[in-house]
């Protein structure tokens, strides 16, 4: 299928209301979408489904699938001119926005002083007016403009379109590999990945890690952890460790394992629990699917055995096995009509600042708004 029919039957699937997902793996030229063939609102139950998952920040609430047996499923190999956009945006917010933010983040600092969790992650939504509505053209502009991210244009017209550009995977199995993310800490670039970060920043990023492989342990083996590395998503750096292990072959419930994880302490705060209940309470508004996760469920894929040769007998030998890739919704928008919904936040410790972590969220949010300028 040519690239203009591929997005003209996209196009179609949304003007006649009918659920549908395409995106894009971080650093791949292959775009794909399932295209729904009904209405019908399903769900992620036990997670032996198979299709494309989009679950909510509160694992209490469901998450809703598009199913591969009820969907078709076309993809598109091509290559996008990536864009050097600009990312500065005259798209400022509100003074009552600021107040209000400073005030919940030094609330969150009170709370952990008074020792009821070591960290939580506080958020708040930002929404700006757009002209351009259409979300098959949104998506097309942040394909260009950030081809290290997972984007993606997701709809259903019972839940809801959103859009995003997320520099954070949560888990990759395929058969018995596994792997996972830790990604915390933020700073603006400024040119160079060559940057000192502070103690706060380091110490958001051994939580995470530490929180993953204590919850890893009774799932897996042969854990190798990388060392840690500072990269870059979009106008901003963080700090990234990747850890990779096997599933034992006792683990057959990848619903509790997903579970044990979601949400991170990158997302949410440790103790898990603890953060979770005081971003429900105290945040003025309801996340959705911000700071949930969202991808591939059991899909099938070739896997080729390792060898440093790329031979044809090596490919002879691949086999089909499932594959699920699933990615933390950060740097992402709700549309609603002329309305952009925009959802940033960060980390907050015992030493953070009410007010550097206000800037903060203002250096997130400029990734989006200068999609939508």
């Amino acid at each position: 299928m040519v690239l203009k029919n591929f997005f003209e039957r996209i196009e179609n699937q949304y003007n006649n209301t009918l659920p549908f997902v395409v995106y894009r793996k971080p650093n791949s030229t292959l775009v794909k979408t399932l295209l729904q063939k009904d209405a019908e609102l399903y769900t992620a139950e036990t997670f032996t489904e198979s299709g494309f998952v989009f679950s909510p920040f509160d694992d209490e609430k469901t998450s809703v699938l598009t199913p591969l047996n009820h969907s078709e499923h076309i993809e598109v190999a091509f290559d996008f001119v990536t864009e050097n956009k600009s990312e500065s945006t005259s798209i400022e917010p509100s003074s009552e926005d600021k107040v209000n933010h400073i005030n919940l983040i030094n609330k969150g600092i009170e709370a952990v002083k008074n020792n009821q969790f070591t960290k939580v992650v506080l958020s708040r939504k930002e929404t700006v007016q757009i002209s351009e509505t259409n979300p098959i053209s949104i998506f097309k502009k942040l394909l260009n403009t950030y081809p290290l991210a997972f984007v993606y244009c997701w709809f259903h017209p019972k839940v809801g379109l959103w859009l995003g550009a997320t520099p954070e995977t949560l888990l990759k199995i395929e058969g018995n590999r596994f792997s996972i993310m830790s990604l915390a800490g933020t700073q603006d670039y400024k040119g160079s990945t060559d940057v000192v970060w502070k103690d706060k920043e380091k110490n958001e990023q051994n939580i995470v890690t530490d929180f993953i492989i204590e919850h890893l342990k009774p799932s897996v083996e042969n854990i190798k952890i990388s060392e840690t590395e500072t990269v870059k998503a979009g106008n901003l750096l963080h700090l990234r460790t990747m850890i990779s292990a096997q599933l034992k072959p006792e683990v057959t419930n990848l619903k509790q394992l997903i579970f044990d994880l979601h949400p991170t302490p990158a997302v949410c705060g440790f103790p898990k629990s603890a953060a979770k209940a005081f971003i429900l309470e105290n945040e003025p508004y309801n996340r959705d699917f911000y700071t949930g996760f969202l991808g591939e469920l059991n899909l099938e894929t070739r896997i080729a055995p390792k060898s440093s040769k790329k031979n044809i007998e090596n490919r002879a030998y691949a086999v089909t096995k499932k594959s699920t890739q699933l990615y933390v919704n950060l740097r992402c928008m709700q549309l609603q009509g002329n309305d952009a919904h925009i959802y940033i936040g960060g980390g907050i410790t015992e030493t953070s600042n009410a007010a550097a972590e206000w800037e903060e969220t203002v250096s997130k949010s400029k990734i989006i708004k200068s999609i939508l300028q």
